[in-house]
């Protein structure tokens, strides 16, 4: 039996750019929750809140299995030495702010 997550998101803080960027991080295989929580102060279950409600339920189940199957989502299950949230020759972000060269 499924145990039902209810998460409250405050939209309001949130406009549609950075609603996006969410979605993107979140897809993406090297980007740990804790990279959005340190970005947008949303923590894991605030995700999958948002993903829940701005994805197709068929894409959010796809990608719900992707992340459990997914060793890089989570910073426990990360292998030792992959302690950074960006490629080490990413210049500086501060804020989702890439900077310009």
């Amino acid at each position: 039996m499924m145990k039902s997550i209810i998460v409250k998101i405050d939209s309001s803080k949130l406009n549609q750019v950075q609603i996006d960027r969410i979605i993107e991080m979140a897809w993406e295989d090297r980007t740990p929750f804790d990279a959005i929580q340190f970005q947008f102060g949303l923590v894991e279950a605030d995700v999958k809140a948002l993903m829940k409600k701005e994805l197709k339920f068929s894409s959010y189940k796809l990608w719900r299995e992707r992340v459990e199957n997914c060793k890089t989502k989570h910073t426990a299950k990360r292998i030792e030495g992959m302690d950074r949230f960006k490629c080490n020759r990413q210049r500086a972000i501060s804020n989702n702010k890439i900077s310009k060269r």
